[in-house]
């Protein structure tokens, strides 16, 4: 399957109120991980941007001044997403500035979910995650991914953080390493015979200044801990 991970910058939060789209941003998916072709364009949206929005992307209309229009982009831009699976954060949102876009081209063109499918992976995260924050920074905390360049937004960037978060948020592996790859080849992960004669490791034990600051830090979690200190519940069969 190819899905291919979008976002969008634009001047406002409202399309009725005929804010236009200056940023879109795209990562390709092709079986589970990340391709790196990538689709990024920079629209000059012939309008300002209201002042909350500047200060989340912090693109001026003097940067975009000299940028393509939307209809002079369209072209690539559906050669690039044509046929494949939309991921979009929130997809209302995006989907519905970039129909508009449409439409203020040629109505002829019809929607954007006429060339491709969506999944909002909002609602996904909202399903796996109900009642907790799932904005994209609150996502990247919890699956831990790294979203440190994150200062502004910025659609390629953010598509690029959202494509480590689907992956992770829907149960699979980003990508299939090529050491991982190699030892799979060369059976690393079937069963290995060991040799009985082999030397025998050495054990070495905790000494008794080690011991005192387990027993130290088990006390500790016991007055922390409704439950105690779970290390003692476990082991009470093994010494007792």
């Amino acid at each position: 399957m190819r899905q291919v991970v979008l976002d969008t910058e634009t001047t406002g939060l409202e399309v009725e109120a005929g804010h236009r789209i200056l940023e879109i941003g795209c990562v390709e998916i092709v079986g589970r991980k990340l391709t790196r072709r990538h689709y990024h364009q920079y629209i000059n949206p012939e309008r300002e941007s209201d002042d909350g929005a500047l200060e989340v992307h912090g693109i001026t209309s003097q940067f975009l001044a000299d940028k393509p229009v939307f209809a002079d982009v369209w072209e690539n831009f559906l050669q690039f997403v044509n046929g494949s699976e939309l991921i979009i954060h929130n997809a209302a949102f995006d989907i519905g500035f970039l129909n508009r876009e449409m439409r203020l081209h040629d109505r002829s063109l019809g929607k954007l979910t006429d060339y491709c499918s969506v999944v909002d992976s909002l609602a996904l995260a909202r399903n796996k995650h109900p009642g907790q924050k799932n904005n994209l920074n609150a996502l990247c905390k919890r699956y831990s991914v790294d979203n440190s360049q994150r200062q502004l937004h910025g659609a390629l960037l953010d598509a690029e953080i959202l494509a480590d978060v689907y992956l992770l948020l829907t149960g699979g592996q980003v990508t299939l390493g090529l050491e991982e790859e190699v030892n799979n080849q060369k059976g690393l992960n079937s069963r290995v015979e060991l040799d009985p004669n082999r030397p025998r490791l050495n054990v070495i034990k905790a000494d008794e200044q080690e011991l005192t600051a387990h027993e130290n830090k088990l006390d500790y979690l016991d007055g922390k801990s409704e439950v105690g200190a779970v290390w003692r519940s476990n082991t009470k069969g093994e010494t007792g």
